[in-house]
């Protein structure tokens, strides 16, 4: 990617954000008032104003809002009501913990699902394609609460194996990249089955096995190289949903990621939190974006990238 493409690429994307923020401070405002929620149902008037000067909600909306805008290009969202901290440095902290489980997730589902959709590939009609084209439509379609759910009953509750929620060690992972990689595993199955039994019928593999190509190298190196590259693109898509945290998996394993976070922060009103987790989700985003576009690149140079 030439740098005049990605500069064009970075202007859009901050006109982007500009607009997302604009129309978050609106929206976060539509949740209630958070003096209302943070002072006792029977504080006097006086009290109730004194909050509202500090949180310098008094003002009429156009100057907060234009106040905000200005605070927005100094990376300053003020501090949180519930943690009473600079926001920020709350959303930094959850952050990586969500692109990591993200990550674990999707590398995990992209690398099984690779292998798996080739198999069914190569033996497309057969049992084996069957079985896996049922169990890969049952990942892509199960609820991600719902197999949560069944995940903290079966193996935290009966088995008693992993803990059922919470963050920690290693086994405080398991379920919840198990229940985040289901729907990408399943989709990325099909995705590279229907890819690989169309390049297993391409002029260049037919002519690999006439010069005598193991039937391994012809599927894992000459035809999966192009099988990959649709499922390269639903895996960004995945990725950049995945920045915003897995919100519902986050809060049914309690796992303190940027979801858990903003859905956190929307229940007890604290705006400060909701914009600066949603600031920050969108530049991860924008970065995902990015990236996926130079390895589309890089697997395939025909692709010119604009």
């Amino acid at each position: 990617m030439s740098p005049k493409i990605l500069l064009r690429r970075t202007a859009l994307a901050a006109l982007a954000l500009l607009a997302l923020m604009a129309a978050t401070f609106f929206l976060v405002r539509l949740t209630g008032d958070p003096v209302n929620l943070y002072l006792p149902v029977d504080a006097s008037q006086a009290a109730r104003d004194a909050m509202r000067i500090q949180l310098g909600l008094d003002r009429p909306l156009v100057v907060q809002f234009f106040e905000f805008l200005f605070n927005v290009l100094r990376l300053d969202f003020g501090t949180s009501l519930w943690h009473n901290r600079p926001a920020m440095e709350v959303v930094l902290e959850a952050l990586p913990r969500t692109l990591a489980l993200g990550a674990i997730a999707l590398a995990l589902a992209f690398a099984i699902s690779a292998l798996v959709g080739v198999i069914a590939a190569a033996n497309a009609g057969s049992a084996v394609d069957r079985v896996i084209n049922v169990v890969s439509q049952a990942a892509a379609s199960v609820p991600d609460f719902w197999l949560g759910l069944m995940c903290v009953l079966v193996f935290a509750v009966n088995l008693r194996l992993l803990p059922t929620s919470g963050f920690g060690g290693p086994a405080y992972w398991v379920l919840p990249v198990v229940c985040l990689m289901a729907r990408p595993f399943g989709m990325l199955v099909q995705i590279i089955r229907g890819s690989m039994i169309e390049a297993l019928n391409a002029s260049y593999v037919r002519t690999a096995r006439a010069k005598g190509a193991r039937e391994g190298r012809v599927g894992f190196v000459h035809a999966l190289r192009n099988a990959l590259l649709p499922a390269v693109t639903v895996t960004g898509d995945l990725a950049a949903q995945f920045a915003g945290g897995g919100g519902v998996v986050e809060v049914v394993f309690g796992f303190p990621g940027i979801g858990k976070l903003l859905i956190d922060g929307i229940l007890r009103r604290d705006f400060a939190i909701v914009q600066s987790s949603i600031f920050a989700v969108a530049v991860v985003i924008f970065l995902i974006n990015i990236l996926v576009d130079i390895l589309y690149a890089t697997i395939d140079p025909r692709v010119r990238v604009e």
